[in-house]
């Protein structure tokens, strides 16, 4: 299992505001940064927030998620094939 700061690819950082849904609720998150096959996501508490999720960009289709490791406010996700 990967740490917070390790990554097998070249990371982009950023701030995009998006959305995590699950079970019939939305909670809003920041993307801080991402790759082509895993990002790094700010979020108000990792409590109560499922192994797997899709994540909700403006402008993007929507993306299937498995939690690769949490931090108090962080998570790094990697995208699932559809």
């Amino acid at each position: 299992m990967l740490t917070p700061r390790q990554t097998l690819l070249p990371r982009r950082n950023g701030r995009l505001e998006g959305r995590i849904a699950f079970d019939h609720r939305e909670q809003t998150c920041i993307v801080k940064s991402v790759s082509p096959t895993e990002a790094r996501l700010e979020v108000a508490s990792v409590a109560g927030l499922p192994n797997q999720f899709d994540l909700l960009l403006p402008g993007h289709a929507r993306q299937h998620c498995r939690v690769l490791w949490r931090a108090l406010k962080e998570v790094g996700v990697s995208y699932k094939a559809n």
